[in-house]
């Protein structure tokens, strides 16, 4: 079934040539062995022009961005960075907190009693596998997890998944994988989202970044702002800034989310030599 399902999305073309095809644009890339196992990226050339922007001023500039996920490398370049938060606007939402789980975590209903509907709001947002560190708005996670563990690449196992089925808001489906390999370090996301709000199609991006940046972080969010539907993410993920101790950027984070609608907070500093990491969670919920 898996097999089928990616047979329709996967195009097969001479070893040195891969496509990509995107809301009717074409890139060809050379084809070439990636770390990530990344069969297909948007990225690079794209980015020429981009300017970092203060992450705090991004965040505090809606009330609403929904989920959101920061991946990143410090200042000093010595440790990966990944946070991931969680907004929630009706009880439900709101209902929920960060566990820690294995080497990741889970999402919990602070008061089960409360739980009305658990489908897209409890799943394993982070979990690891091997020298990946996987991070999703969604149980796309299990799906990541399991097909990489099969050798499947990170979008490869995303051509089985598309938007969340929330009309009309279609969420969008984003995600984030951080690879290590011999003390280097590069990370990968993805956005799989309706096309402007028609549920018929399935627009996908991937965005691949070898040899991260000291001092510099991507950031990619569900909305652009609170709306009625809600309207999707728009663009590559954001350039912004990232400092070196975790703690000032959980606070960074935390503190400039809306107040009345931040849930969750995940942040993680991974040590890209030898693989050790800290981890921060803050539950509004405690």
């Amino acid at each position: 079934m898996i097999a089928d399902r990616l047979g329709a999305h996967l195009y097969k073309f001479p070893a040195e040539l891969y496509i990509i095809m995107c809301v009717q644009t074409v890139f060809f890339i050379p084809a070439g062995p990636s770390n990530l196992g990344m069969q297909t990226t948007l990225s690079e050339n794209m980015e020429d022009d981009m300017e970092r922007v203060s992450l705090a001023k991004e965040l505090s500039s809606t009330t609403y961005p929904g989920r959101g996920i920061v991946i990143g490398r410090t200042k000093d370049g010595k440790k990966a960075v990944t946070a991931y938060f969680i907004m929630g606007r009706s009880e439900n939402s709101r209902n929920r907190v960060f566990v820690e789980d294995g080497e990741g975590i889970r999402t919990q209903a602070f008061d089960p009693s409360k739980l009305e509907d658990p489908s897209l709001i409890i799943y394993a947002p982070v979990r690891v596998l091997g020298n990946k560190t996987i991070v999703t708005n969604g149980d796309q996670t299990d799906t990541i997890y399991d097909l990489m563990d099969k050798q499947y690449t990170f979008e490869q196992a995303l051509r089985t998944r598309e938007f969340e089925p929330d009309a009309p808001n279609y969420t969008p489906r984003i995600s984030g994988v951080l690879h290590f390999d011999n003390g280097s370090f590069n990370y990968a996301m993805s956005i799989l989202k309706s096309n402007n709000g028609n549920p018929e199609a399935c627009n996908r991006y991937t965005f691949a970044y070898e040899n991260p940046v000291a001092g510099e972080a991507h950031f990619i969010h569900t909305y652009m702002g609170d709306g009625n539907p809600l309207p999707s993410f728009e663009g590559e993920p954001t350039l912004v800034d990232v400092p070196d101790n975790m703690e000032d950027f959980a606070d960074l984070v935390w503190n400039n989310l809306n107040n009345d609608n931040k849930v969750s907070l995940f942040v993680r500093y991974i040590n890209i030599e030898d693989g050790s990491y800290e981890t921060k969670i803050i539950n509004k919920n405690n």
